[in-house]
């Protein structure tokens, strides 16, 4: 029997909880923005831990644009992002105020306003090491620089030469690359590893930094964020891969940790270096520094609300990544609980905390 009196009470709740399901289960944005006079935008070059998107408009297996990625994004959708919501790039650009999310340059359907706003160059797979993109036929970093020359004269076309110097002269730049240098290439193919002791490979890696630095100021960067290694040894495919103990129990393996950490120790002092070359530009280079919040995650996960720290949330955690984390993987129920999204890339949340802690990097680039 229809009863009207039952609709009207039925019907608001029906709405409120239909509304609850369309939020996103991610970590909530931050609640406090920059105070941002000076920032025109933000451009992201990189990996996979700054890619947005990039990998599904070239033809390679490394992929992030199917289920489960992006279950926790805006919406549930599979961006191509490798976690299952915002990277911290996306957390940055939100917080200095310009728009919430990266979108990937090579989306043929950004407007101007996305454009100009801030875009991520950004591959999965890449690296500095010229041999790295190629293993996974990825983007590679001169190709991204490449890229940004195109993405300057697109701007001149549209508003003109000397606004674009400017407007990309404002822009904080940020690096995110390194990691499939060592963990695909050095310590999993040997090619790299007949050539060079780990210091020469180490050497070898940055002076590559340099050289992508350079080319970025000579095309008008002038705020740039270089980001360090990560423990290395602490990501889950690493710990199976290279532990007598692949299952149980499951540790840090030590003496790959150490090499990210004097890699990110070389990489400090050779940016404050090139710092002082490159300041007749009004060039400002900062290093991030992720390797001390991701270890404090996983050495103090409890403090962090996290409950998983060797092993993802996809698949068995222990090696699936990119195409091997799919929609017939097991996926844990509750994201929020675990560090690594997959075998490799950490969970919306961990990239949470790593932003927290690049804040006051941030606030310094949109001061200086």
């Amino acid at each position: 029997m229809y009863h009207p009196l039952l609709c009207l009470i039925l019907l608001p709740l029906f709405f409120f909880f239909f509304f609850i399901e369309l939020i996103p289960k991610a970590q909530s944005l931050p609640e406090h923005r920059a105070p941002n006079n000076t920032v025109s935008a933000i451009f992201v070059f990189g990996d996979s831990t700054s890619d947005p998107g990039n990998n599904n408009y070239i033809k390679t297996i490394f992929k992030g644009n199917f289920p489960p990625y992006g279950r926790d994004f805006v919406g549930q959708k599979p961006t191509g992002r490798f976690t299952n919501g915002r990277l911290a790039s996306d957390y940055i650009i939100s917080y200095v105020g310009i728009k919430d999310y990266v979108p990937p340059y090579l989306d043929p359907s950004l407007s101007l306003d996305e454009l100009m706003t801030g875009v991520s160059f950004a591959s999965a797979g890449s690296g500095f090491d010229p041999l790295t993109p190629t293993l996974s036929n990825v983007v590679s970093l001169p190709r991204q620089l490449e890229y940004f020359k195109e993405y300057r004269k697109r701007l001149e076309d549209a508003i003109g030469k000397e606004r674009t110097e400017h407007h990309i002269n404002r822009a904080i730049i940020l690096i995110s690359a390194g990691t499939n240098d060592f963990v695909v290439n050095y310590f999993t193919v040997p090619i790299r590893r007949k050539s060079y002791n780990v210091f020469n490979y180490q050497q070898f890696v940055i002076q590559h930094v340099k050289e992508f630095i350079q080319g970025l100021v000579s095309l008008g960067a002038r705020k740039i964020a270089v980001v360090g290694l990560p423990p290395m040894g602490c990501l889950p495919i690493m710990i199976t891969l290279n532990s007598d103990y692949a299952f149980a129990p499951r540790q840090c393996i030590d003496r790959f940790s150490a090499v990210a950490k004097s890699y990110d120790a070389l990489l400090q002092s050779e940016l404050g270096t090139l710092q002082g070359q490159l300041a007749i530009h009004g060039t400002r280079l900062y290093y991030a520094d992720i390797y001390g919040p991701l270890l404090d995650m996983i050495q103090g996960y409890q403090r962090y609300g996290f409950e998983e720290v060797s092993s993802g949330c996809c698949g068995s955690g222990l090696l699936e990544a990119a195409f091997l984390c799919n929609r017939k993987s097991f996926v844990c129920s509750d994201a929020t609980k675990y560090i690594f999204w997959d075998s490799i890339h950490p969970t919306e949340k961990a990239y949470y905390y790593t932003f927290q802690a690049l804040r006051p990097i941030v606030d310094r680039m949109i001061k200086d």
